[in-house]
């Protein structure tokens, strides 16, 4: 296919999955904040906590039912752009598929439903169990999508027979090189995220003098959770990814540092602007030794460089090494955050700074704009493979299509999703100003 319809096949994939991806993010992470405060609630019969939950449930389930519209068209593209694609991988790709949708979503879809509705319906016990299988069944939805992904990432498992990748071992293809460490830096990047809406509706509570008890209290466990998961996203989940990517797709990890040449010893670049032209980083702001010491443990560890390679099999050095290093940086800015919350519960003065409602406020798509990056220093860094090392991007899409109708797509979609994420923020808003009252 002509190189510009599959840069529009790839740009229409982008919209559809950065669009989608913003409903699993939040529900996975909000969903673990609420079997926190489904527990307290059980445990110590603090209505606080169980008025939190309600609020907080409604947010999930709108959440949950934009999730499900959006991934609806965003799997259809598999047949309609991408159908050399799903010829070749379907024996693979099609199980890890199969089992989110009959063991994960399944479960998360029945469970839910006795979640919201059951309340005052089941008795407590499993009114707590469903908001557990809820949580479960959503971050098992994403285990499971991660496997897929990252098959594509580190390909295990397979043979290719008949012009065509066959899946010969099932548990080899779902643990590959790259799934425990993708799955567990993806997660905790959820949780993150979850810890920042409900911090940031407790701040807006707090600022607008409502429900100033119950928002303290939900403010205190979202910085828990908070703290917690973003230093697990440095270390050691961050740090195992790297090192996965290090010894699987260097020349990845090589875009996403702006290292160009090879050496021991070599710098972890903290800022720069990486000139593929000239093959340098410029304006460079760098740590040396620490890149070797992170991915070998060791000064003497040899990285290597772009230059190792033949550019034809360079991704777009400059989109990955920035949104690398843009998630990077929102990370040590979640750590920072957290920190000074936690600090100052510590010393008792959590309360004594409505600045740092204002600040939860603000922050409050950060997360999510890095958990978009994190993936897309993932997507990107792997081309110009869709298949690592076996099928390439440009062989992938499906034979007979046009850019007219890839446009038409592209336009429909923008103006549908448009749509969907003004309901969502509409109803978002509502249901947080209408606040807990009966």
């Amino acid at each position: 296919m002509d190189e510009s319809l599959v840069l529009l096949s790839r740009f229409q994939f982008a919209l559809t999955i950065c669009f989608h991806y913003i409903f699993p993010v939040i529900s996975i992470g909000l969903a673990w904040m609420l079997v926190c405060f489904e527990l307290k609630a059980y445990r110590s019969g603090d209505k606080d906590y169980e008025d939190l939950a309600k609020l907080f449930a409604k947010i999930l389930g709108i959440t949950f039912a934009g999730g499900v519209a959006t991934g609806i068209t965003m799997e259809f593209q598999f047949g309609t752009n991408w159908a050399n694609y799903s010829k070749f991988v379907g024996d693979v790709f099609g199980a890890p598929l199969a089992a989110e949708a009959v063991l994960a979503f399944f479960l998360e879809s029945t469970f839910i439903g006795f979640y919201l509705f059951g309340r005052a319906r089941l008795p407590r016990k499993f009114h707590l169990f469903s908001g557990f299988m809820v949580a479960f069944g959503a971050t098992l939805s994403a285990f499971w999508i991660v496997v897929a992904n990252s098959w594509q990432q580190t390909p295990a498992g397979h043979v290719i027979a008949n012009g065509r990748a066959e899946l010969v071992d099932f548990w080899a293809a779902v643990f590959n090189p790259s799934t425990l460490p993708r799955f567990f830096h993806t997660v905790g990047g959820t949780i993150i995220m979850g810890a920042f809406l409900v911090a940031a509706v407790a701040s807006y509570y707090l600022l607008k003098d409502r429900y100033v008890e119950k928002a303290k209290k939900a403010l205190k466990v979202a910085i828990v959770f908070g703290l917690t998961f973003s230093v697990l996203e440095a270390m050691p989940f961050g740090h195992l990814h790297a090192v996965q990517v290090a010894k699987t797709q260097p020349v990845k990890l090589a875009a996403m540092e702006g290292h160009f040449e090879g050496s021991k010893n070599a710098a972890f670049n903290v800022f720069g602007f990486p000139d593929e032209k000239e093959g340098k980083l410029k304006f460079g702001i760098a740590v040396p030794g620490v890149l070797s010491l992170l991915v070998g443990n060791s000064l003497d560890t040899y990285v290597p460089g772009l230059n190792d390679y033949d550019r034809s099999l360079w991704p777009p050095v400059l989109l990955t090494f920035a949104s690398f290093h843009s998630m990077v940086a929102l990370g040590s800015l979640f750590i920072a955050i957290f920190s000074i919350a936690a600090f100052l519960w510590w010393r008792k003065k959590l309360f004594n700074y409505r600045l740092l409602y204002q600040v939860f406020l603000v922050a409050l798509p950060l997360p999510m704009l890095a958990n978009q990056l994190g993936w897309t220093a993932a997507e990107v860094g792997r081309q110009p493979w869709i298949v690592y090392n076996i099928l390439k991007t440009s062989d992938a899409t499906s034979a007979h299509l046009s850019g007219g109708q890839i446009w038409f797509s592209i336009i429909f979609f923008s103006i549908v999703y448009a749509f969907l994420g003004w309901v969502y923020l509409y109803l978002l808003n509502r249901t947080v100003k209408k606040g807990m009252e009966a």
